[in-house]
């Protein structure tokens, strides 16, 4: 019976080994399968445009957003805004109280335009600023009120960065500004966006 056996089991294995040949011609066949990934695609990756990072605690983002409104035009004209847009924790579909009122910021050039009005604009290229304090509201939300002195001659005004780590979803743990406020009365005058 052993014998049987092992005569069955070795004309399984010759069965085997020739489909596993043929297995692997087919293989080497198709290895010239395209790459479809550029040729800089690594670098790439690393350049990714600057924004929120789940390393980031709420002080340095407030920090990175900052510098990048200190140096607003650089390497392109309203860099520093776009960064603020990256770090903005709302929703593009609905109204937003960002800046204080409601207003629809789902699109980039509504958001640029307020940081022109000139109430905001003492933020771009600035030339100093202060910490003036800190609170941590909960344990997901940081204040920081910040005095500015902008690049325009007795140009300062203070402001309030709300920030929000956010839970569950895909930003969970990241921490995005809710509102960037401005303390007085900021569009009395009214704000065309």
């Amino acid at each position: 019976m052993s014998l049987s056996l092992s005569s069955s089991s070795s004309l399984f294995f010759k069965s085997f080994n020739s489909n596993t040949k043929s297995v692997t011609s087919r293989f080497t066949a198709s290895a010239d399968v395209p790459d479809f990934l550029s040729v800089d695609w690594l670098e790439s990756r690393r350049k990714r445009p600057f924004g929120p990072r789940l390393s980031f605690s709420a002080e340095e983002s407030v920090h990175y957003q900052l510098d990048a409104l200190m140096f607003n035009d650089q390497p392109r004209p309203d860099y520093g805004v776009e960064v603020m847009y990256r770090f903005a924790g709302f929703d593009p579909f609905e109204r937003s109280l960002y800046f204080g009122p409601s207003f629809d910021l789902g699109q980039f050039e509504r958001f640029r335009r307020i940081f022109h009005h000139s109430t905001y604009r003492v933020l771009l290229n600035h030339k100093e600023r202060k910490i003036l304090s800190t609170l941590n509201v909960e344990e997901n939300c940081y204040k920081q009120r910040v005095w500015i002195r902008g690049a325009r001659p007795e140009e300062e005004e203070t402001f309030q960065f709300t920030m929000v780590q956010r839970v569950g979803g895909f930003w969970d743990g990241y921490w995005l500004t809710e509102s960037l406020l401005h303390d007085g009365d900021s569009f009395s005058g009214g704000v065309a966006y």
